[in-house]
């Protein structure tokens, strides 16, 4: 069995951004406007007005102060309300395909190695914008990648999934080195247009480059020490949209279910202890205390949420160097999210530093990944 280490990450970071109060100006114009049209329903009590949004609100229930997006223009029409992007030929580089290029050509750089030393390209991501020809073969090509390529959703996990996966392979020897990318373009998944989630997400893409630690030629190279996955179900985040909708009497409905949505309340009362249990039992079995621990890199979904599972964990507040937080800056990127915070907080830990790397959301789904410095 081989060692296997994270010896390059990337971040491709969109330029446009939409602040808090560019986005509550959008929504509220949007509710003004739904609660006009309705105005008699309303009065006659057959409909419920449009709730208001604020900065104040987002802040208070995120945590989240801004967000990257691929596109702001139709996200901010409040007779648009979601990103507006150009259908590209076939023949063209895919969006998906595109931003994950980028990622990667960081992450292989960082790495020190090219395209010729990978032998295997993994797409773990929430959404894909076609089922096939897969993303992960089409990133495969456009980086001269040789070997094979696939893609994969578990949600907000599909990066500690896609580790645990390619981390697998390499232990066994069915690859030296692994590609594993995450283009999340959730603004395309948003429901921008409720005000209890039109907050939450942000548009990114992150790359891992896995590799026997033997290998490793990175001079901030993290060892994989143990990896382990869990699944519950659960209706409580769900989306519905799929190829079967239009099988289905009503599909061309711009149904509210079509989109993300979740039962928040129920989320965060139901993942806290799922994901605090399932971090600390995979601590103890690896033979190490809390104290041991000298960075949590968490997945981005909520600050609230985040500061109890690391007060859970070790047993105390986390401090903000110890469990690093960029969810005021990207807001929730799915299986990104902890792939930016370990990218961006890793390299200033001393050699034989331990640091745990988790992911959590639909499914439920959870992933835990214990690293140590090399």
């Amino acid at each position: 069995m081989h060692r296997v280490a994270i010896t390059g990450t990337g971040v491709f970071t969109p330029e446009e951004v939409i602040s808090n109060a560019e986005l509550v100006a959008s929504y509220n114009e949007y509710a003004h406007r739904q609660n006009a049209l309705h105005a008699e329903a309303i009065a006659a009590g057959e409909r419920e007005p449009m709730p208001m949004s604020s900065e104040e609100f987002i802040v208070k229930a995120s945590g989240v102060e801004r967000r990257h997006v691929v596109n702001k223009f139709g996200v901010l029409d409040p007779g648009i309300m979601h990103p507006v992007l150009p259908e590209r030929a076939d023949e063209e580089l895919s969006i998906m395909a595109e931003i994950a290029v980028k990622a990667a050509d960081e992450a292989m750089r960082k790495a020190g190695i090219t395209s010729a030393d990978i032998d295997a390209v993994i797409c773990a991501a929430s959404n894909h914008e076609r089922p096939y020809p897969a993303i992960a073969i089409e990133i495969q090509q456009a980086l001269g990648v040789k070997g094979f390529a696939f893609d994969m959703n578990v949600a907000c996990s599909s990066a500690t999934f896609g580790i645990q996966i390619a981390t697998d392979m390499i232990r066994c020897g069915s690859a030296r080195a692994i590609l594993m990318v995450n283009p999340e373009i959730t603004s395309g998944h948003q429901e921008w247009r409720d005000r209890d989630c039109h907050f939450i997400f942000g548009d990114v893409c992150t790359a891992v480059v896995l590799q026997r630690a033997d290998d490793a030629k990175s001079a901030s190279a993290y060892e994989i020490v143990s990896t382990r996955c869990l699944t519950e179900f659960s209706n409580n985040i769900r989306n519905n949209n799929g190829f079967l909708r239009r099988t289905r009497e009503g599909h061309m409905v711009d149904r509210r279910d079509m989109q993300f949505r979740q039962e928040g309340r129920k989320v965060f009362k139901q993942v806290v202890p799922i994901v605090a249990e399932l971090m600390t039992s995979h601590l103890a079995d690896a033979g190490l205390r809390p104290d041991a621990i000298s960075r949590l890199w968490l997945h981005q979904a909520n600050k609230a949420m985040n500061d109890l599972i690391g007060e859970k964990v070790l047993g105390r507040e986390p401090s903000r160097q110890e469990q690093p937080n960029v969810l005021q800056e990207y807001a929730n990127t799915s299986s990104a999210g902890s792939i930016i915070a370990f990218s961006q907080f890793s390299d200033d830990l001393p050699p034989g530093s331990h640091g745990v790397i988790c992911s959590f959301g639909a499914g439920y789904s959870a992933g835990s990944v214990i690293v140590r410095k090399m």
